[in-house]
């Protein structure tokens, strides 16, 4: 899991989750500017419309990449000279038969390096030029650099343990290294939910107490009547970095606290921030954490699983591979494990609008506040230029959160019911 994911794991109420510096803009308890009833702004939305339609295709052009970079070198024997070229440099050290960590850790890096480098510009207009056009990024170039730097080097350490680790287990358990992979990513998922709030996300947000107040105390009411024990509320200095709201209930037991953005407590009256937070609050009720980790660690088990199968084959028909733990394999496991995440993506993400649907009934229940909660998802939409329709096919593939207007229609649905 890298520092990327880590971050997607926490994003809601279809926010944009964007890096920069952590300078604090000041909070206002009672926001002057969310008295009026929200309404869309159909510029935005056409805004919205334009700027789903670049992300799609920047995405695209990065898929294409990286499937053309794997191509190349299984096709042209590329993994084979980076193997035999690497090799006198880092020595012939195996601790165990068929296990070269030296050599797998260096292949790693290099083809790390490598598609860093490729992928950077795309990484900068994606990242930077694109949320700046569109009003939605705050920080500067020299923060978004350094926040850029901090995560590759977070991923970095991440993935490169975990690839070690993995061709351990490919030398000394070659018939079931695919099952101890999916315990170990149920570990490291357990453990990596408790800790992000406390060490991972403060190395890229000042996370600070929320002081006495309404927002304050309505989130605390809320958590009791969930039954959620929380260390805190915590407001994060998003407008540091993005013009887009969020919040989350973090972590997992004695590090679970509640987060909200300044960007929401500026912006949002108490009641829109109430049924925000009580959505959140849904999805612990909901036990929706651990099950959507149990759920990607039978992914990860299904995807090394078949991987385990791809790799057996490509050493009984094709010459040149030293064994399954062959650093070599690298960029056929790759695209083993790239090609099955894009064919299990949509259920992923259908499982992930179930919980979300859930967590918004949640909310509604909880509050009965269903014009706060209309309000709310109409100013995230102008904030955060979030689609109200998108085209039903970009929904099925790509969303993980219902779209504005279906969560709009779920509010209207339950408001007929409960009248």
């Amino acid at each position: 899991m890298n520092i990327s994911a880590i971050a997607a794991w926490w994003n809601d109420c279809s926010a944009l989750f964007i890096m920069g510096e952590e300078n604090a803009a000041p909070l206002s308890d009672s926001p002057q500017n969310a008295t009026a009833p929200a309404e869309l702004d159909p510029a935005r939305q056409e805004e919205a419309r334009r700027y789903a339609r670049q992300r799609r295709w920047l995405s695209l052009v990065n898929l294409v990449i990286s499937a053309i970079l794997i191509v190349i070198l299984l096709v042209s024997g590329l993994n084979f000279w980076l193997r035999d070229a690497l090799a006198p440099f880092v020595g012939g050290w195996k601790p165990l038969p068929g296990w070269q960590p030296l050599l797998v850790a260096a292949y790693f890096l290099v083809l790390a390096l490598a598609v860093a480098i490729i992928d950077l510009p795309l990484s900068y207009y994606s990242g930077y030029v694109l949320p700046h056009r569109y009003g939605l990024s705050t920080q500067s170039r020299a923060g978004w650099t350094w926040d850029l730097i901090k995560g590759f080097s977070l991923s970095l350490v991440f993935e490169l343990v975990a690839v070690v680790f993995v061709y351990w287990l490919l030398a000394v358990s070659p018939d079931w290294w695919w099952l101890w992979i999916g315990a170990a990513a149920l570990l490291v998922s357990v453990i990596l939910a408790n800790l992000a709030p406390v060490l991972l996300l403060p190395l890229f947000y000042k996370l600070t107490p929320l002081p006495e107040g309404e927002v304050r105390a309505k989130t605390l009411a809320l958590a009791a009547l969930a039954r959620t024990r929380v260390r805190g509320v915590y407001s994060m200095n998003m407008s540091a970095k993005t013009t887009a709201a969020n919040a989350a209930v973090m972590g997992l037991g004695n590090t679970r606290r509640i987060v909200i953005g300044d960007t929401l407590l500026d912006r949002y009256t108490p009641d829109e921030i109430e049924v925000v937070v009580a959505h959140e609050l849904g999805h612990q009720v909901h036990r929706d954490i651990p099950k959507l980790i149990a759920v990607q660690s039978v992914v990860t088990l299904g995807g090394f699983y078949l991987a385990s199968l791809a790799l057996n084959f490509v050493v009984a028909n094709v010459p040149g591979y030293h064994g399954l733990s062959d650093p070599a394999m690298m960029p056929l496991l790759a695209a083993v494990l790239g090609v099955f995440g894009l064919l299990i993506l949509p259920l992923n993400n259908g499982f992930s609008r179930l919980v979300e649907s859930r967590a918004d009934g949640y909310a509604l229940d909880l509050t009965g506040k269903v014009g706060a909660f209309k309000s709310a998802m109409t100013r995230l939409a102008n904030q955060n230029l979030a689609e109200l329709t998108p085209p039903a096919w970009v929904e099925f593939f790509l969303y993980d959160h219902p779209s504005t207007g279906r969560r709009l229609a779920y509010a209207e649905r339950w408001a007929r019911k409960h009248s």
